[in-house]
C-alpha cells in the first residue's frame, strides 16, 4: 500500500501572533516618520481576525508638521509592511497622536518674548 502524499499547503496552518502583527506595525510606523521624538516610538495594538489585521498606532510627533500627512504616511507604510511581510490585509490603520513635542524649544522661547 503506497502512502499517499499530501501537499504543503494542506498539511496544516501557519498563525503569527498578534504581538508579531503589532511589532511589524510599530516599526513600519517608526520607518514612515522622518523624526521620531526622542524616548517617544510608536506603540502599535493589533486586532486579528483570520487574514485581516485591524491596528491602531499610538505616536508622538514634532511640531509645528504636517500632522495629517505625516499621519497619512503611517498609515500608507503600516499596510503595506504588514501586508508584506504577513501577508494579511489592513482593512483599518487608526493613529492617535498622544503629544506634540515643539521642534525646537529655543524657538517658541523666541516667539514668546
Amino acid at each position: 500500500m503506497a502512502a499517499q502524499v499530501v501537499e504543503a499547503a494542506e498539511r496544516g496552518a501557519t498563525l503569527i501572533a498578534d504581538r508579531v502583527i503589532a511589532k511589524i506595525a510599530a516599526r513600519a510606523a517608526r520607518e514612515a516618520l522622518e523624526t521620531v521624538p526622542a524616548g517617544a516610538a510608536p506603540h502599535a495594538t493589533v486586532e486579528v481576525h483570520q487574514n485581516s489585521a485591524r491596528v491602531r498606532v499610538t505616536l508622538e510627533l514634532d511640531y509645528p508638521g504636517d500632522l495629517g500627512a505625516q499621519c497619512a504616511a503611517v498609515r500608507r507604510r503600516v499596510t503595506e509592511r504588514v501586508r508584506t511581510l504577513a501577508g494579511m490585509e489592513v482593512p483599518e490603520v487608526t493613529v492617535h497622536v498622544e503629544r506634540l513635542h515643539p521642534a525646537s524649544a529655543g524657538g517658541a522661547r523666541e516667539r514668546i518674548r
